[in-house]
């Protein structure tokens, strides 16, 4: 069950969605950079690819790993009394901005959300919204990173797709990591490098590969980059609905 068309559907796959310790093997030098920059810029980057299952647990490894209290997620700050509520104890509302079907939200998050707000105090911030008719890939990350720095405090894990976390120019643009680079001098990027496996990003994609399950995930620091193996992706239960286009992927999708 890939993808859910009604909020009860979706509703039953968050109350579902099975939140587990996903142990996550750390190398001794990726320990360090990763605490350099949460001391150094108060953040930490996180590039992932849309709809994977396994997203939101690694997030909650990380959180619970070094100890950070604040989130900021890739999606619609207009959500944010949605999520509010749904925190709050109250059944998930219904909003027009939770079924685009890119991945971003999905079952897992929702249900981590709710585990970790319940575990203790949890500053989210959702930093995507409307900019202007016309703006381009670099203004819109300009924005996400002015919404993050506004938003966030210090020890918050910034999550979004893994076009946007880069700290240094791309063939894109300029991503919202390198903005946030530029202010909070220190911040790192770790990227997940999915091994195999499948997701579901405006329908069900897969990686290239079978995947190695039951190998854990493990973070390492390779040539000054932070690199966040998972051997095995799944694809998320993501909500979506039909739109008047044909629906294209994330452009996230392809980065690895």
């Amino acid at each position: 069950m890939p993808s859910v068309a009604s909020l009860a559907e979706f509703r039953r796959a968050v109350s579902g969605f099975r939140v587990t310790d996903l142990p996550v093997a750390i190398e001794p030098a990726a320990r360090a950079a990763v605490q350099r920059s949460v001391d150094e810029s108060g953040l930490l980057l996180l590039g992932e690819i849309h709809g994977v299952a396994e997203n939101p647990l690694l997030i909650r490894a990380l959180l619970a790993e070094f100890g950070l209290s604040g989130l900021a997620l890739e999606w619609p700050a207009e959500l944010d009394p949605v999520v509010s509520a749904f925190l709050a104890g109250q059944p998930l509302p219904e909003h027009w901005l939770l079924w685009p079907g890119d991945g971003r939200i999905t079952a897992g998050h929702l249900a981590v959300l709710r585990d970790r707000a319940a575990a203790g105090p949890l500053r989210l911030t959702l930093f995507d919204g409307p900019i202007r008719a016309g703006a381009s890939w670099s203004e819109r990350d300009a924005a996400m990173a002015a919404r993050v720095l506004a938003g966030t405090g210090p020890g918050t894990l910034v999550v979004a797709g893994n076009a946007h976390t880069p700290v240094r120019p791309t063939e894109l643009g300029v991503p919202m990591g390198t903005l946030l680079a530029q202010r909070r001098p220190g911040v790192a990027e770790i990227r997940i490098r999915y091994a195999g496996g499948g997701y579901y990003n405006a329908g069900p994609r897969r990686f290239g590969a079978p995947g190695r399950p039951g190998r854990a995930p493990e973070l390492s620091l390779r040539d000054g980059r932070l690199i966040l193996e998972l051997p095995s992706a799944t694809e998320a239960v993501v909500p979506q609905r039909p739109l008047d286009f044909p629906a294209a992927p994330h452009p996230d999708a392809a980065g690895q």
